[in-house]
This record gives C-alpha cells, structure tokens and sequence, in this order.
C-alpha cells in the first residue's frame, strides 16, 4: 500500500488509520496515520479488519531487506475480518461475512490498516471454531506450510519429514500438517520447547543445541527448511535418494544448492508463499476438525506495532504474533 501524498478528508467514513513508514529503520520508525479509505474494484472486497498476524518478513520488510521498493508503505499480509463492500461481479461473499485470508505477497501488503481491499478469492470464509485473532495467525504460515508439504515436497501418510525451527510461527503449523497427513515429523527446536511439540504430535524432536541433526535424522522424505544458510546443504545430505528439501529462505539459498542436490540424487527448491483459496478452504476444514490450531505468543493492539516487531525480533517467541484492531486508543498523524 503506498501513501498518498494528496489532502485527506477529515470524514471518518472516508479515511482509516494505519501503521505506516518513512524510512527504512528499526522498530521505531512504524508510525500511525489516517490514510483514505480504499474501495473494492470489480471482483474485489473490502474487509474491515479486526486482526493482523504478524510475520518475520514484516520486520525483514521494515528494516530494508525485502522486495517493496522504497517506503512510505504499510506492512502486513495476513488479515481476518468482516467483508464491508463487494465490488462488480463478487458472489462469494455479502457484506457482513467474517472472512481470512493473505493478501498477495510480496506486493499485496496492507494489513496493518483498519480497511483493506483484495480480490475475492484473496479470502476465504473464516473458521467458525477460531476468534478473528487466531484466524488471523494462520493465513501466510499456514499457506507456507501446506503449499511446502503439500503442493511441493507431495507428504502423504509413512512419509518422514524433517521441519526445521518447528516451534516457529511456520514450523508448529506444519508440524500439525504434516500429522494431520499422516506423517512421520521430526522438528528441530530448543529443548524447552520439545513439550509443546510433543503436544502438536511430533515423534521425534532433535535440540539443535546440542545434537546435529544430520547425525540424528536420516533417510528422509522430505525436509522443510525456515532457517536457510547451511542447514540447506546439511538438510540434502539427511535426504535419502528421491527426497525433496524446500527452503523457505531464498535470499540464503545457496546459488550451487540444486547442483548439490543432483549430486546427491536429491531435488531442492525455493518456494515463495501464493494466495490460495482452495488451500485456505482445506486449512479450515483442519481448524474445523480440531487438527490445526496457531499458537498464539502475544496479541498487542495496533498502536504497539513497534513492540510486536521487538518482540519478533527476540526470537524468543513460540507461535504467532498477533495484532488486535479492535482496540483503536493511538495517535496519530496525517500521511
């Protein structure tokens, strides 16, 4: 979303507060400003949204290390709400519908807003067994996960996979996925969080502290790698014949990393999240059933944007930050 520089009326009805950016910086350069409300083109909705997950590519984002040019811009791809307006031709949904969903990466970002706007089947009907706040914990990780195990590595039941950082925001949902598919899932994580991945269902956890998994894991399926560097070539070496490494770091792939993979008689590849209605809709019916719930880390409101990147940046957090726009106390101040 890029902030214009023209007058902003002062009608409430015609403008929306945001966390928006000058300049490339750290946490304290992610200010509030009333921008003008969007309007939905054909086949588009309008959402007003009711919560925003948060995502370490925010932060990437926000620090100058991702793809979307210089700012002013406003953050944020995952999005839960209600549907406001429908532009020309929308049938999925009416206004009045509580919907999810991720906006398209990397350059359909927004959602740290009260309104955005999006193509219909950007969304899909939110899980009724999830509050706004969950729901929005798990469009852009959830999608990650599925379209990494599911479109891409194909897991299916007996399959052994490896998820690297499996306490992560990514890392725990695709634990569930994976299970959820019959798996055979080993994780990586420190050893203080090996409990809360044995009540996701992982069979076999490795500390990455102290025990190298290649060491531990082998003849695999499948690995799912968030951490990138060289856990890309150790993770192809753990792979039997046949097997897939999928890594979800492509600025720390590694330019030889599929020539060692032939070598190998493996395959890797670099995954970039979509926008998908039909996975949306699969990751639902898994809410639904009780087989796919986020973790939830900490839910701040809009305003403390800065804080719920100093907090992701910790690396201290197990599961998903989420931000409330329920709560609109902030200041603010004209784009």
């Amino acid at each position: 979303m890029t902030i214009p520089s023209d007058p902003v009326s002062d009608s409430p009805a015609a403008t929306m507060l945001a966390i928006s950016q000058d300049t490339f910086g750290g946490p304290e350069v992610l200010k509030p400003v009333r921008l003008p409300r969007p309007e939905p083109g054909p086949t588009e909705v309008l959402v007003r949204v009711h919560a925003a997950g948060v995502n370490p590519t925010d932060w990437k984002h926000r620090a100058g290390g991702g793809m979307l040019g210089r700012p002013p811009f406003v953050l944020g791809w995952d999005v839960s709400g209600v549907v406001e307006a429908v532009g020309l031709g929308v049938t999925l949904y009416r206004p009045g519908d509580e919907v999810y969903g991720m906006l398209r990466y990397p350059f359909g970002n927004g959602a740290y807003a009260e309104y955005v706007t999006a193509p219909a089947r950007t969304f899909a009907a939110k899980p009724a067994v999830l509050d706004h706040v969950h729901a929005a914990a798990l469009p852009l990780a959830a999608l990650t996960a599925w379209q990494a195990l599911v479109d891409t590595a194909r897991v299916t039941s007996g399959r052994r996979v490896l998820i690297h950082a499996a306490a992560g925001g990514v890392g725990h949902l695709a634990v569930q996925i994976a299970k959820a598919r019959g798996a055979h899932v080993i994780g990586t994580a420190s050893a203080a969080k090996h409990d809360f991945l044995r009540g996701l269902g992982a069979d076999e956890l490795i500390d990455y502290r102290t025990q190298d998994f290649t060491e531990v894991a082998k003849d695999l399926d499948a690995v799912i790698d968030t951490i990138g560097g060289d856990y890309g070539p150790r993770s192809l070496r753990a792979l039997r014949p046949g097997g897939v490494h999928v890594s979800l770091v492509l600025s720390d792939l590694a330019d030889d990393l599929p020539a060692q993979a032939r070598a190998l008689g493996v395959r890797t590849h670099a995954m970039l999240v979509e926008p998908d209605h039909a996975a949306l809709k699969a990751l639902t019916a898994l809410a639904t059933a009780h087989r796919l719930t986020p973790a939830i880390a900490a839910v701040l409101p809009l305003s403390e944007a800065p804080e719920a990147h100093r907090l992701g940046e910790s690396a201290h957090t197990t599961g998903k930050i989420v931000l409330d726009l329920r709560d609109q106390r902030m200041p603010e101040r004209r784009a």
